[in-house]
């Protein structure tokens, strides 16, 4: 068989990076080369890069090798630049690689990267949209963007608002709430994410070498992706370390690149000493930043419930005029455990850990659902509405908090809570759907599963 090379590209964000570096990872399993790549300001941010054979790692300037970008809040200046910089760059970087004899046979690129695309078409080699989110979330996407009927699918149409609810066959109908917010008009993301989302439909419909891999598997997502029956679409997912999922590598326990310092506290030994399933493990993810009104109610909630918790809060994640919110009493009182990063999929595998509490993210939606840990879902901004809607309507795996004014109160989070962690009939159907997808996530990526067999049988027809 023909030994590909594949560069597999991803801007340094921690939700963007792991399951891009996880697909590089199980690349390189499969037998091709495959090079990490990202900007050059964060593969020097990257900790713990993992070795493997195989696995390779190398940077592009994209005119900010500094962080000077990331304090100047001109976000949109930022991906005018990253796309003139990043395509010059990047086609010299391709070409160099050629020079020392490691010709590019294939290029993969993510949400924020789009003109991957142009250059792999410039350069004659094929390319993949790696959807690092759900794909009902591309099935949306594609439902706005698509060229013959698609609302957004013209320059023009960036304060367009569609039509609600978007209805799929077999899907329950999508509101406005429900939809990813990066694509609302009024979103303060629209003006950047609804140009790039028309660029990746464009360059999808346009390029017939072109392929789109989604991190999911066929069970969860089969009526979603029926939606989109014109591309060439292979289901490679979960990404997420092999020790959790195929087992074909123990030593792979983490994705294997920290944006983020681990905790100086031993949640480890925090949580062995807990009983099984009784801890509330709380976590919004790498970019989510909560207020301090949603912070003290997500606290009251969680002490008046009267269990464990362990509570991810990064470092800096203050928002608001009053930034001196303490915990001591928690920690002090043994209630809960405060941390600013831990090492999730090892958390959501440990036997204390009885339920969930996230921004539901894609990435931590799918190690929830692997690990069979349910879901209080508190979805703050991008796919994670449709996540939450998925989450409790079709896969019946957790519960998504109702809102005040944009707020989950206490009473609500408690409410979550005692049926996700209670003996009544509700929780424990809940906690049923949730095993069984765990086992569907884990076959999906065994050998002869649906994952697996998509993997190879993508590699195997380049």
């Amino acid at each position: 068989m023909k030994k590909h090379h594949f560069l597999v590209l991803s801007l340094p964000a921690q939700g963007h990076i792991n399951p891009t570096l996880q697909l590089a990872k199980n690349l390189a399993r499969a037998g091709a080369r495959a090079t990490f790549v990202t900007t050059v300001y964060g593969l020097k941010q990257m900790k713990n890069l993992p070795t493997q054979d195989g696995l390779f790692y190398s940077s592009f300037s994209d005119g900010y090798d500094d962080d000077t970008w990331i304090n100047s809040n001109k976000h949109n200046d930022y991906f005018n630049d990253l796309k003139k910089n990043g395509r010059k760059n990047l086609t010299n970087q391709i070409r160099k690689f050629s020079d020392e004899g490691h010709h590019v046979t294939f290029l993969v690129y993510t949400i924020l990267l789009p003109w991957v695309a142009v250059v792999a078409r410039e350069l004659h080699v094929p390319s993949a949209f790696l959807v690092i989110q759900c794909g009902t979330a591309f099935a949306i996407y594609h439902h706005l963007f698509n060229s013959t009927n698609g609302v957004y699918n013209s320059a023009s149409d960036i304060t367009v608002t569609p039509s609600y609810p978007i209805e799929f066959p077999e899907l329950p109908s999508f509101s406005c709430n429900d939809i990813p917010t990066i694509v609302l008009p009024n979103s303060p993301h629209s003006s950047i994410m609804i140009p790039i989302m028309r660029e990746h439909i464009q360059n999808l419909e346009n390029d017939p070498n072109s392929f789109v891999l989604v991190n999911s598997f066929d069970a969860l997502e089969e009526k979603s992706m029926r939606i989109i029956d014109k591309m060439r679409i292979f289901s490679v997912g979960p990404l997420v370390p092999s020790a959790f999922s195929d087992g074909n590598d123990p030593k792979d326990k983490s994705f294997g690149c920290e944006l983020f310092d681990k905790s100086g506290k031993n949640y480890h030994q925090w949580l062995d000493s807990k009983l099984e399933s009784s801890v509330v493990y709380v976590s919004f993810g790498s970019l989510a930043v909560l207020n301090r009104e949603q912070k003290e109610e997500i606290l009251r909630g969680l002490l008046e419930s009267e269990r464990p918790f362990l509570w991810v809060m990064r470092k800096g994640e203050e928002k608001g005029k009053n930034k001196n919110f303490e915990y001591d009493d928690v920690v002090n009182k043994n209630l809960g455990l405060i941390v600013p990063w831990c090492s999730q999929m090892e958390v959501l595998f440990h036997k204390s850990i009885g339920c969930f509490v996230t921004h539901c993210g894609w990435n931590s939606t799918l190690e929830s659902m692997v690990s069979g840990v349910p879901i209080v879902g508190c979805p703050q901004f991008s796919d994670q509405t449709t996540n939450a809607k998925m989450v409790e309507e079709v896969w019946g795996i957790g519960l998504r908090a109702k809102e005040v004014e944009g707020i989950v109160k206490r009473e609500e989070l408690k409410r979550c809570l005692e049926i996700l962690m209670g003996n009544g009939e509700k929780g424990e159907e809940i906690r049923r759907n949730v095993k069984t997808w765990s086992e569907l996530a884990v076959e999906a990526v065994k050998t002869g599963g649906s994952s697996h067999d998509n993997l190879k049988k993508f590699i195997g027809g380049l």
